[in-house]
């Protein structure tokens, strides 16, 4: 494989095996012709019936930024507080590891107004829908994401996704300005990381895949 530091000298397999989630970013903005590149690329996601309802926001005021910061920290401090029930390691993921993204994701409660674009994923519907019957539509999104993601590896932009900003799903659409018949699903931070890239570690497929059925 080439050197996965140099975003020039990326394959497609290059990026897929080095796409950390990168929640340490820079306050350094990031030029608009990078940020529109990253949504034209998550548009090539296929989408259901080929219907293409996703829709983006890409979030640079400091203003708004500094309000979805603040629903985002309010989830955040909820999911790591002491009822929130999350394991201390897991068989593949030691304590040590997780503790350290246990920081991260602290630093980027704490500094999420700070990082230049905050992109939210969203989902047009014909009409209102509840949270439940939205829910139905994340296939028609999270490829798009997926496609942001590595487009960001690929530019050098670091990018990690989260649930947790939009938790608050009314006060999220009334921040965003949301019409009743759109949702948001996820919150997408981009910045230039302050880390460096590197391979990721994950269960060997021998552990996650079976041959025709599964027993």
């Amino acid at each position: 494989m080439t050197d996965p530091s140099n975003a020039a000298d990326l394959s497609l397999f290059d990026a897929l095996y080095n796409c950390r989630a990168m929640r340490r970013l820079k306050p350094d903005e990031v030029p608009e012709e990078l940020l529109i590149k990253l949504i034209d690329a998550a548009n090539q996601a296929p989408s259901g019936s080929n219907a293409q309802r996703a829709r983006w926001i890409v979030v640079r005021d400091a203003e708004q930024r500094a309000k979805l910061a603040a629903l985002n920290k309010t989830a955040v401090e909820a999911y790591v507080g002491p009822s929130a029930g999350r394991p201390a390691e897991l068989p593949h993921h030691s304590a040590e590891k997780r503790g350290r993204m246990l920081a991260s994701v602290m630093w980027q409660a704490e500094h999420m107004a700070e990082i230049p674009a905050l992109v939210i994923a969203c989902f047009q519907f014909d009409e209102a829908v509840d949270a439940a019957a939205a829910s139905r539509a994340g296939g028609s999104i999270w490829p798009g994401v997926q496609n942001l993601l590595l487009a960001a590896r690929a530019l050098g932009l670091g990018a990690a996704p989260t649930t947790l900003g939009l938790a608050d799903r009314t006060a999220a659409k009334q921040v965003l300005g949301l019409p009743d018949d759109m949702e948001a699903f996820c919150l997408i931070p981009v910045g230039y990381p302050m880390g460096r890239f590197g391979p990721v570690t994950r269960l060997p497929v021998e552990e996650t895949m079976r041959w025709d059925r599964w027993q």
